[in-house]
């Protein structure tokens, strides 16, 4: 990646997370990433594409945490327990407004936009991976599990940046525990 690019990427994330993706306009962009107008076109040639590539950034890094949770813990039961904990702490950080993709969804309704197709994408990859991680722990089922997960987490991710994020996050953490709770013990200590 181009260093213009990467600056125009980071700059637009920053700006798109903090203020919003109609919130924030091209020359706005441009101005705080010290580039130009051709440059930015050279790299994204539309706002739609640069939005699309922010969320892609964001995507990247979540697949990174789930793969850490993965890598790092030896139970599945641990993994989920990981990833509900990166959640948590994504939420109690500075400057928390929310879940990017439901932000992002809720500013590009219709569901043929690219924008609303690339949270779509990310979210059907979450639930997959939450459903397989579960059913490798041996919920009895994972499905319904995996979508109860999602709502947990939906849910704790739009009320973290709207109430006490550490009450948000012991709610949710608890909720995860309920879920873990339903996988029988015996599949849990193998």
């Amino acid at each position: 990646m181009s260093q213009a690019r990467a600056r125009l990427l980071g700059t637009a994330s920053e700006l798109f997370y903090a203020e919003g993706l109609h919130a924030v306009g091209i020359d706005r962009i441009i101005a705080a990433a010290q580039v130009t107008r051709a440059t930015l076109y050279r790299h994204f040639p539309s706002k739609d594409n640069l939005v699309v590539a922010y969320l892609t950034r964001i995507d990247e890094g979540i697949r990174a945490q789930v793969h850490t949770a993965r890598s790092e813990n030896s139970s599945p039961v641990d993994v989920i327990r990981a990833v509900g904990q990166s959640i948590a702490d994504g939420i109690r950080t500075p400057g928390f407004r929310g879940c990017a993709f439901l932000n992002a969804v809720a500013e590009y309704p219709d569901p043929a936009h690219p924008v609303h197709q690339a949270v779509l994408a990310h979210r059907q990859w979450f639930q997959d991976t939450i459903t397989e991680i579960l059913a490798e722990a041996g919920h009895p089922d994972p499905e319904p599990a995996a979508r109860h997960f999602m709502m947990l987490r939906d849910g704790a991710m739009a009320a973290g940046c709207l109430t006490d994020p550490t009450l948000v996050c012991e709610t949710f953490l608890n909720g995860v525990e309920e879920l873990v709770g339903r996988i029988p013990r015996t599949t849990q200590e193998e």
